[in-house]
Order: C-alpha cells, then sequence, then structure tokens
C-alpha cells in the first residue's frame, strides 16, 4: 500500500487497554519511516539528475553559443572573400579593358605609319617614273637628233619619215621597267 498524506491523516489505530494498540503503530510508522526514506533518496536522485540535466543543458547552450558566433563569422568571411573576389574581377576587367585599349592604339599607330609609308612609296614611285619618262623622251630626242646627218638638215619630208621610223611609246618603255 502506497502512503499518500490523506492515508496518513485517516488512519486509525484500535484501541487497547492503555490506548492504541503500540505494535502496531510501531508497524504503521515503519513502514511510513521506510516510505518516506524511498522518498527522499528518490528526491536526492532526481534533484542530481535534474542538476545533470542543468548542466548538459547550459554545455549545450555554450555549444550552441559556439556555433551561432561561427556561423556569424563563417558568413562574415564568405561575404568578405565574396566582396574580394569582385573586386579583384573588376580589377582584372579593368586591366584587360586598358591592355586591350592599349593595344588598339597601337595597331592604330602602325597602321598610319604603313599607310604613310605607302603614300610615301607611291609618291617615290611617281617621281622615279617621271624621271625614267624625262630620260627616256631625251634620250629619244638625241636618237632622233642623231639621225640627221651632222650640221644637215633633212629635208622636211624627210624628218617626219624618220620621226615616224623612231617612234619611241614612252609609256610603254616605263611600263615595263616597272
Amino acid at each position: 500500500m502506497k502512503l499518500t498524506p490523506i492515508n496518513i491523516k485517516t488512519q486509525e489505530f484500535s484501541k487497547s487497554l492503555r490506548g492504541y494498540d503500540t505494535e502496531e503503530v510501531k508497524a504503521y510508522l515503519e513502514k511510513l519511516a521506510s516510505e518516506v526514506e524511498n522518498l527522499l533518496n528518490e528526491n536526492d536522485e532526481l534533484k542530481n539528475e535534474i542538476d545533470g540535466l542543468k548542466e548538459k543543458v547550459d554545455e549545450f547552450k555554450k555549444i550552441e553559443k559556439n556555433l551561432r558566433e561561427t556561423l556569424v563569422k563563417a558568413q562574415e568571411t564568405s561575404s568578405r572573400t565574396l566582396e574580394s573576389r569582385k573586386k579583384q574581377t573588376s580589377m582584372m576587367i579593368k586591366e584587360a579593358e586598358l591592355k586591350a585599349q592599349q593595344i588598339i592604339e597601337k595597331a592604330k599607330k602602325s597602321a598610319d605609319e604603313i599607310r604613310d609609308a605607302v603614300v610615301k612609296l607611291r609618291e617615290e614611285r611617281n617621281l622615279i617614273i617621271a624621271k625614267l619618262k624625262a630620260i627616256v623622251s631625251s634620250q629619244a630626242s638625241l636618237l632622233e637628233g642623231k639621225v640627221s646627218p651632222a650640221g644637215e638638215e633633212a629635208p622636211p619630208q624627210k624628218k617626219q619619215e624618220d620621226k615616224k621610223q623612231f617612234d619611241i611609246d614612252v609609256d610603254g618603255i616605263v611600263d615595263k621597267l616597272l
């Protein structure tokens, strides 16, 4: 039988000549003391268990706090790393654009130099052609002048025949030389 406060209050003892039966009261008190001792032991065990659980809860709270701090630090670190990567990428793009611009400027300058050289070479070619034409023309004139005997003038008709004979294509000669 489990003792409860009501059972203890309502417990009745049989009466004997001098009052309650002492054996019965002693047995009841023995039972009561045993039950109270069990309750006190159980209470101590539960208190110890509660203390152990409180310690575990405190440990878990510390672990949770550390995990939260670590998570916050990891998020901050990843944010800083991401920002740093973005800045590096931006700088690399700017450097690439600058190098590309320098290459383009260099190519334009080179193209201008080549264009100027081509124009200069054409001018030199035209000058050489003009000089060659002048030389061929003067040589042709000299040849025509030698055909007539020295000091004699050929009749006008004969001179034209000679010219026909020595009609020199100056442009044709220059084209062949080029």
